[in-house]
């Protein structure tokens, strides 16, 4: 039993050490890992020794550090998040044609909106959103919809935390967070209006799995104008009932 606790340990300590990198913050040195990872820095030159070793870590010419391609050579071989993007691209592709600003793919994630694919065209509006990064659940059209659709118990531990305000506009108040809620889930989509930026609305609904639960929500973000809602929501519609289908085919239950 010491040697699956400590087995566990170390394996513990090397996601410390690869979860020091954001989306923003690619390259560290030893003594930035040690920092932003919480380890003593004889430990953190040991780990990174191992995670080189393994192709985890990659060592640059300034003795800096970035994620390895071995992370995503095993993450690509994973039959749930990324069979879900190869799957949805080219619905979402479609959307993103249409709309011509920005399109993209969430998945919940902890309390955030994990975002697997974002589709942006030349001159769009602003979209602090990137591949791999992630946004907090009460803020984002994507994360509106699938925080409406959570547990009872997720729900309940982001209206009792202290939520982030990016703007003025940004619902940050538990009672009206709740309301909201409780809209998307009757309209069946969501709108962020300002939440993020000032000047962009955001707009999502849901992508339901084969048993009928939501796994993932796909949005557009696009500048506030007179361009009304609904035709938004129903080509976002369109496109998630067919990424719907698309994984039901996958799995064999396209009959």
């Amino acid at each position: 039993m010491a040697r699956a606790s400590a087995g566990r340990s170390t394996l513990s300590r090397h996601l410390q050490v690869l979860g020091a990198f954001t989306t923003n913050v690619t390259f560290l040195t030893i003594s930035q890992l040690s920092l932003r990872s919480g380890l003593p820095l004889a430990t953190t030159h040991r780990l990174i020794a191992e995670l080189v070793d393994q192709g985890l870590l990659e060592r640059q010419d300034d003795l800096t550090y970035r994620l390895g391609v071995r992370l995503w050579e095993l993450a690509s071989r994973t039959p749930g998040a990324l069979g879900l993007r190869e799957i949805a691209l080219p619905h979402l592709q479609e959307v993103h044609m249409t709309v011509r600003q920005h399109a993209q793919l969430g998945i919940l994630q902890g309390r955030d909106a994990l975002f697997l694919e974002r589709l942006s065209w030349p001159d769009s509006v602003v979209n602090i959103t990137t591949i791999g990064g992630r946004l907090p659940l009460h803020a984002s059209a994507c994360g509106l919809v699938l925080l409406a659709h959570a547990s009872r118990d997720l729900q309940e531990e982001i209206l009792s935390a202290d939520l982030v305000k990016f703007t003025e506009l940004t619902i940050t108040s538990p009672v009206e967070l709740r309301h909201l809620l409780s809209r998307v889930r009757q309209e069946g989509y969501s709108i962020s209006n300002g939440f993020i930026h000032p000047e962009v609305i955001g707009i999502a609904v849901p992508v339901y799995g084969i048993g009928g639960d939501v796994i993932a929500a796909i949005s557009v973000i696009v500048p506030k104008d007179d361009k009304p809602v609904r035709p938004r929501v129903e080509l976002l519609r369109s496109g998630s009932q067919r990424i719907s289908a698309g994984l039901k085919a996958a799995n064999g239950n396209g009959r």
